[in-house]
């Protein structure tokens, strides 16, 4: 099994689509790093090599922020925003949509599921 950057890679897929596994890497990125180091994109998984997948491991190590490193980057830009108090900031502080979507109606991802009206409990009465 292939294991790159924490990740185990599915068996069964081509290369270019498996390593799309990976955060940060999506499939123009793998075609890049496939074309880097001479694999052919249209391989299987189970098919590499050992010699194979740690050129893939070192390229990747090299060139680019995927993972951990990545979420962490994202997760910090994130905190900036909000100690600055800028407008993208306090959207990300309040939940809401950040790039300028509505918000009368669709942003249920970001909002969470409706509230609807405060609807009074009914009182179960016992006999």
């Amino acid at each position: 099994m292939a294991r790159i950057s924490g990740i185990d890679l599915p068996r069964n897929k081509r290369v270019e689509v498996a390593l799309t596994y990976i955060y940060g890497i999506g499939l123009k990125t793998s075609q890049t790093v496939l074309k880097a180091v001479e694999i052919n994109p249209s391989l299987r998984t189970n098919e590499l090599t050992e010699k194979d997948i740690e050129k893939i491991r070192r390229y990747i190590d090299e060139n680019m922020k995927v993972e951990g490193q990545l979420r962490a980057d994202v997760a910090q830009n994130i905190k900036r925003l909000k100690e600055i108090q800028c407008y993208r900031g306090m959207r990300h502080a309040r939940g809401l949509p950040v790039r300028g979507q509505r918000t009368k109606t669709n942003a249920r991802t970001r909002k969470g599921p409706k509230k609807g009206a405060v609807a009074a409990k009914k009182v179960v009465l016992k006999k």
